[in-house]
């Protein structure tokens, strides 16, 4: 493929290595960079492997939303939705960060608190937390039904509505 350029041609084929192209990925590499350097260090995740530690932790039962409440609205407002990592809890603030760990196969994920619950009779017999199920199919509990959990506070909500 050639293009005219005030009266030359100028080959820009995929083997090219023309100056020109060289300055444009210079030119995007610099912009990548300073685009990466200009992002806000609070959003920032941990690296894979790093361990966040945890504010508050308790162990027990976690069990999952049915299908029948997706698209209900939750204690914060916002219409649930089973395939979002979300999860109910009686008491931490809303918008508050957990990791929960499931402990018989290790696996965990990170949910946001948006609604309340697990239910009463529920927590009397050691449900600590609600899961989408979305988070539930995750964590490899979705044939159990419940599972032998550990929840980690990573981060506290700012909403405390009962």
């Amino acid at each position: 493929m050639t293009k005219k350029n005030e009266g030359k041609e100028i080959a820009m084929g995929p083997g090219c290595n023309s100056r020109a192209k060289r300055r444009i990925f210079a030119f995007l590499g610099a912009a990548a960079v300073a685009i990466l350097l200009s992002l806000p260090a609070q959003g920032e995740q941990p690296a894979r492997g790093e361990k966040v530690s945890a504010l508050e932790t308790r162990t027990g039962l976690a069990s999952y939303y049915a299908r029948s409440l997706h698209g209900r609205e939750t204690a914060s407002g916002e219409t649930f939705d089973r395939t979002e990592m979300v999860a109910a809890h009686p008491s931490y603030p809303l918008g508050t960060h957990v990791r929960v760990t499931n402990r018989k196969n290790g696996r965990a994920v990170v949910v946001r608190i948006n609604d309340r619950g697990p239910t009463k009779p529920s927590r009397k017999e050691g449900v600590i937390i609600d899961l989408s199920p979305a988070a539930a199919a995750r964590l490899g509990m979705i044939k159990d039904g419940r599972s032998r959990v550990k929840v980690e506070v990573l981060e506290w909500g700012d909403d405390d509505r009962q």
